[in-house]
């Protein structure tokens, strides 16, 4: 039963942002992608905070952490949060979500690099199956086929016009965060560190919102769109950062954060059943890719292990 509640608690944080993508959605279009990021942290920073004050957790953040603290902030909550508001408002929940949870891959890499996290050959191929998957997804149609030379040349703009750039962009912001959170947490509280992180991280986002022309400072929204900010805040940024962070804190990285893959499949199912979203051929193939991906590296120990002792036992048996 604890193994349960466990494997339960490690998807949540997942099935969340999930969710919360599709949110999200129609509100960054209505209200400016930055308010939404702003209204996404600061509030549930707080409430993060009261959370660790309830449970008697240290809330100040040590001076030996203090400058990894902030480049965290800047990186993980800042930069990732603007970059996916502005992202979502080009793309769908659902392609949004599979794009970001890319992240996986680079987390992968940067583990490895820098905690030694072993990627046996069933996990490189799992990582580069990944990225064939991310290619199919963020990369236009158009452009494959010239690749290809199966169609005509295309200008660079019109890759670059795409938000799929700057949900990928998302997707690093959130993969050096994950990697960042234990040298920020190496003397203080992992709770205490995303609760503070969130709310400092807020703040340069509305300064960036209130020289934006373009949106109202405060949203005009509806009674409905203001319960899915408070849905996106609560659920999907204060309850799943805790529980995500904490995780990433305590366990393997690479197997962990291999579990983003699981949110397109909440994305997807939401943002098709509420937001009608649809998505092309191309781009189903390039989800199937990142399922089979996150299968491949989320269980590459088990796969080689089994792969190792079949041939061991053939081995011996060749020999006897």
């Amino acid at each position: 039963m604890f193994l349960i509640w466990r494997w339960f608690l490690m998807v949540l944080p997942f099935a969340l942002w999930g969710t919360a993508m599709a949110a999200m959605s129609p509100l960054v279009n209505s209200g400016g992608p930055e308010i939404v990021a702003f209204l996404r942290l600061v509030p549930s920073g707080f409430i993060v905070l009261i959370a660790a004050i309830f449970f008697k957790r240290k809330i100040s953040i040590s001076k030996e952490d203090l400058f990894w603290f902030l480049v965290f902030t800047l990186v993980d909550a800042s930069l990732f949060q603007i970059f996916l508001a502005k992202g979502l408002s080009q793309t769908g929940a659902g392609l949004g979500s599979v794009l970001i949870d890319s992240q996986p891959l680079m987390v992968a890499l940067l583990a490895r690099a820098i905690f030694g996290d072993s990627i046996n050959p069933v996990g490189w191929i799992g990582l580069t199956i990944g990225l064939a998957g991310i290619i199919c997804l963020g990369v236009p149609a158009e452009f494959l086929k010239h690749w290809l030379l199966l169609g005509q040349a295309v200008t660079e703009g019109s890759l670059l016009s795409h938000g799929e750039t700057w949900m990928l962009a998302a997707a690093m912001s959130m993969a050096f965060g994950t990697v960042l959170i234990r040298f920020a947490c190496k003397n203080s509280d992992p709770v205490t560190v995303t609760g503070w992180h969130m709310v400092l991280g807020g703040f340069p986002i509305l300064f960036l919102h209130a020289f934006d022309s373009k949106w109202a400072f405060w949203p005009s929204w509806t009674s409905f769109e203001w319960g899915l900010m408070v849905y996106a805040s609560i659920f999907g940024s204060a309850l799943a950062y805790g529980l995500f962070f904490w995780f990433a804190n305590k366990v393997e990285l690479t197997s962990f954060s291999t579990l983003a893959f699981l949110t397109p499949v909440f994305a997807l199912f939401t943002g098709g059943l509420w937001l009608g979203e649809r998505l092309e051929l191309l781009q189903w193939i390039g989800v199937i890719f990142i399922f089979i991906s996150v299968l491949l590296v989320s269980q590459r120990n088990r796969f080689w292990e089994k792969e190792s002792l079949n041939s061991d036992l053939l081995e011996k048996g060749i020999s006897g």
